[in-house]
């Protein structure tokens, strides 16, 4: 490996590490930018980059992160029995969060579905529950982020240390 590819490959991994912890700040795209900066080495390194098969299965895991996130969200606050102002409440609730660090990122899903709930006319013990429905499908959203964008780096770095030895 020569000294520009391994330059460019901890370039490739710092921003890797970026769209990691996006996978769980809501401020950052998480697996697109793991996904753009594999994309990115590959455009710049060509054959000595990722193959056409690694870079067909991060595209995947990129949708499947997407859908994961989604669906956890939607499925938790509904299943403890959120309506739309749940969901959207958890969803400013993150968004605000941030400001609170990671505590703030962890109970502002619960706080802002709770409170937009509660506004909207729900009995405290029905709002705490749709709180607590976007807090666990935030959590899971999560997980399923964090576990494909970890796929993804295994799969780049692997790849890329095959293809230059």
């Amino acid at each position: 490996m020569t000294w520009d590819q391994i330059v460019g490959l901890v370039l490739a991994l710092l921003v890797m590490g970026v769209g990691l912890a996006g996978s769980v700040l809501p401020a950052l795209p998480g697996p697109p930018l793991v996904l753009a900066a594999a994309v990115g080495h590959r455009l710049w390194f060509g054959a000595e980059s990722v193959g056409n098969v690694v870079l067909l299965l991060m595209i995947l895991l990129t949708g499947l992160s997407i859908l994961l996130d989604y669906a956890a969200s939607l499925l938790g606050a509904q299943k403890f029995g959120a309506t739309w102002r749940g969901v959207v409440g958890a969803g400013l609730g993150v968004v605000l969060g941030v400001m609170g660090g990671p505590i703030g990122i962890l109970i502002g899903p619960f706080l802002g579905a709770m409170l937009l709930e509660w506004a909207s006319g729900r009995e405290m013990k029905d709002a705490s529950r749709a709180g607590l429905g976007a807090f666990v499908g935030f959590l899971a959203g999560s997980v399923g982020k964090v576990a494909c964008c970890v796929a993804m780096m295994g799969l780049f770095v692997v790849n890329v240390a095959w293809r230059t030895v």
